[in-house]
């Protein structure tokens, strides 16, 4: 990788010498120039946005040219082709077969439609979309044969891409968390009389897809300075292309954002400027409905709307297969309502007398472009609410930022259904309560039951801003992902439709322990950079605090415990209830609570919607119910010495990476123990567990009287080449809790620049 650095600089260099800078880039169709700081950071600086989209594909592709290019294979719908049909990969969040990723891909994907669509976006946002093809076939150019990173060097699939590539892998990003989470049960529905799916098709989990976060604003009242300050906590994936990847972009008018996006994304979707700094979490609103349709019964491809039938629309799927095997043809269908799906396991199927179909809010939209450039230009809040408001472009996350004036905003704006509580109700079919944890059900037999039309929205059928949730006070406000409903305890939402989520209902652990954590912070000060920093990774578990006082009189109850039984008691009795790298005793709580935390009746003290971060509590020990705790107990050191794990082995012994030998010990936990620092760990092949989601990049930002003051991490690092010094270096210092200022004004970057400013034209 630093060969191939030196060489593209080299050639840089060469050309540069033929003319002065400016007089180079004058009258260029793209231009930009990108400097690099600590942990690789790329600073790019263009007169105009297509430049812009060039410097960041650039430079995007100088540290993830292989996962980026492997991305515009699956949103191609190519994946069979080049790695098989039965492999799998993820999608989304999921691990998905490529021929079901394929057929969705090449099903869903309306790109006629998104051409169309794309000839309405801004001027700016058609730029930047243009300049990222630019940029990225540019590096291809550059790189040339021999500076393809080894991973992905020779293969076919490594290609120069069109605009129809960013259109594909922008909608792919906008389905997140909606259709794509269903994309095998639609690639895979078929008439009745069919042969049965091949593969297995599960109803997805909305507590279990990967997708997570913590945010907080805290306002001007709650700072030690007056000012506004953002922790941002996003919780995703430490592999794939949804890792997140820092930038900082000062383009035309002013425009000097810096933060992070995903893989392909051309500006910052998360960050800050010199007034706002915002970050995002997935929110629970529902960003799809599902339809149940009623059959014609003399022909299963067509439904009855108000009596009349009518015709599904078929569409022939070609996906085509590694040479030498012939391609896979498939007819899909789809309704008024969107395409049908079947999830046989779940009684989700496809009969003579009914289907079920999928209407999305996210399909098409090309919208959040221009929100997250409106968002980076901001001044204030207000600025902020006014631009996700008014464009509807934010897909499936809350948006929680505060400003250098000291106001503090939550807005739960998203591109969501207009379905009010009532419609719901009146439009709900007999099975709808069996969806009711995944989506809502309405009756597709009836027009009546479509989504409301509302005037002024940006497409016909979303739920208007007013109607949904958003807040903005000069306390605080946060959210880790449940609904709208609490973002700050002094202060519950009013009830709004359920397509926004749960109103009064349990909060999760993640949530409890944020506001439990949060009101105790500021019980005892106001909040700076240093008390955000302890908040972040505090590591602290409320499911040990709440249960462990109570397994402890447990474990000594009984005269004479078994010996697997008493192992595990005396651990958990010297564990400090943290998931500090040092911790013994972290990995047999995780192993305990997630069996214990399923038990029936494990709370003495029910769920009060009228104390909500306090209840349920009071682990219930009594008879049967100690015996199945203890039971619990048993069974997780039974599954720690199964798995060669010590008991009382310190947690980064348990948790962590691999940077080719060296191993990097991982602190945070199981957000389902009640962690903020939250941690998604899966066994490892090379023993105990790593991180597949979980803390990612983590940002503090506040103000001075020059603009914004962050403090940053990004806990899986910049490049996903080993060869690059950036694979793991931030890895490092997030298993330090080694916090990086973040040079933003020109003399910090100047004092931080490693290597030479790169110039790059065409």
């Amino acid at each position: 990788m630093m060969r191939m650095r030196t060489a593209i600089l080299a050639a840089g260099c060469a050309v540069m010498a033929l003319a002065p800078a400016g007089e180079a880039l004058a009258g260029k169709r793209y231009s930009a120039s990108i400097t690099r700081t600590t942990y690789g950071i790329p600073h790019i600086e263009a007169r105009d946005w297509r430049g812009v989209g060039y410097g960041v594909a650039y430079a995007y592709a100088e540290d993830n040219l292989c996962l980026l290019a492997e991305e515009f294979v699956t949103v191609a719908g190519e994946r069979s082709k080049h790695f098989g049909p039965d492999a799998k990969a993820v999608l989304g969040f999921e691990e998905v077969d490529n021929l079901s990723s394929d057929l969705f891909f090449r099903a869903v994907i309306d790109l006629p439609a998104l051409r169309t669509s794309a000839k309405t976006l801004s001027p700016r946002a058609q730029d930047l979309l243009a300049g990222y093809v630019a940029g990225y076939n540019r590096f291809l150019k550059d790189a040339g044969a021999q500076g393809i990173p080894a991973e992905c060097r020779g293969k076919a699939w490594v290609r120069p891409i069109t605009a129809d590539d960013m259109l594909r892998l922008n909608e792919k990003q906008m389905l997140l968390a909606s259709s794509l989470n269903l994309a095998p049960a639609i690639a895979n529905a078929a008439p009745p009389g069919s042969p049965a799916p091949k593969v297995t098709i599960s109803l997805p989990d909305p507590g279990e897809l990967g997708m997570g976060s913590n945010g907080w604003a805290f306002g001007g009242d709650a700072t030690a300075d007056g000012r506004g300050l953002v922790i941002g906590n996003p919780h995703f994936p430490w592999k794939g292309p949804n890792r997140f990847w820092q930038m900082h972009i000062t383009g035309p008018k002013g425009y000097d954002v810096m933060g992070v996006g995903l893989a392909g994304t051309p500006m910052v979707t998360l960050g800050f400027n010199k007034d706002v700094a915002w970050t995002h979490t997935v929110t629970e609103a529902r960003h799809f409905t599902l339809y149940q349709l009623a059959l014609d019964p003399a022909d299963p491809t067509r439904y009855m709307v108000d009596g009349q039938s009518e015709a599904m629309t078929p569409q022939t799927v070609t996906v085509p297969m590694p040479e030498g095997q012939p391609d896979v043809t498939r007819t899909l269908y789809s309704s008024r309502f969107g395409p049908v799906f079947v999830i046989p396991a779940r009684g989700i199927t496809w009969s003579t007398q009914s289907a079920f179909a999928l209407k999305d809010a996210n399909r098409g939209n090309q919208r959040g472009i221009e929100t997250w450039l409106r968002i980076g230009e901001a001044r204030n809040v207000g600025e902020i609410k006014a631009a996700v408001s008014e464009t509807l472009g934010i897909p499936w996350v809350n948006t929680i930022a505060a400003d250098r004036h000291g106001d503090a905003l939550h807005a739960d704006v998203t591109a969501v259904p207009n379905v009010s509580g009532e419609k719901a109700k009146t439009c709900a079919t007999p099975i709808a309560p069996l969806f009711a944890e995944f989506a809502i059900l309405l009756d597709g037999s009836k027009s009546s039951c479509d989504w409301d039309v509302a005037a002024g929205t940006p497409a016909p059928g979303l739920m208007p801003a007013t109607d949904q949730a958003a807040t903005t006070v000069r306390s605080y406000l946060t959210n880790s992902n449940d609904s709208y409903w609490i973002s700050n305890p002094a202060i519950p939402h009013r009830q709004l439709s359920p397509v926004l989520g749960k109103y009064e209902k349990p909060l999760s652990l993640r949530t409890r322990s944020n506001f439990t954590e949060t009101e105790a912070m500021l019980a005892s000060g106001k909040v700076d950079h240093a008390r955000a920093k302890a908040l972040a990774f505090a590591n602290k578990s409320l499911a040990a605090d709440m249960v462990m006082d109570e397994m402890t009189t447990l474990c000594a109850a009984p005269a004479t415990l078994p010996d697997v039984t008493a192992r595990g008691c005396a651990v958990l009795g010297q564990w400090d209830r943290r998931y500090e790298a040092d911790s013994r005793g972290a990995a047999l709580f995780r192993a305990f609570w997630a069996r214990a935390a399923k038990l029936p009746g494990l709370w003495q003290v029910p769920f009060d919607a009228g104390n909500p971060v306090a209840t349920p509590n009071t682990l219930a020990t009594d008879g049967a119910k100690g015996e199945n705790l203890l039971t619990a107990l048993a069974e997780a050191v039974t599954e720690l010495d199964e798995a060669g794990i010590a008991l009382d082995a310190p947690w980064g012994s348990v948790q962590r990476v691999m940077a080719g030998n060296e191993a990097i010990a991982i602190h945070g936990g199981p957000g389902t123990a009640g962690v903020l620092n939250y941690q998604d760990a899966r066994p490892a092949p090379y023993g105990g567990l790593m991180p597949v989601h979980g803390t990612s990049y983590i940002q503090i930002v506040g103000f001075d009287e020059s603009g914004p003051v962050a403090d940053a991490i990004l806990s899986y690092s910049q490049s996903t080449n080993p060869a690059s010094p950036h694979f793991a270096d931030q890895t490092r210092a997030y298993a330090e809790k080694r916090w990086h200022r973040l040079p933003f004004h020109r003399a910090q970057i100047r004092e931080a620049t490693i290597g030479e400013t790169r110039k790059i034209w065409e």
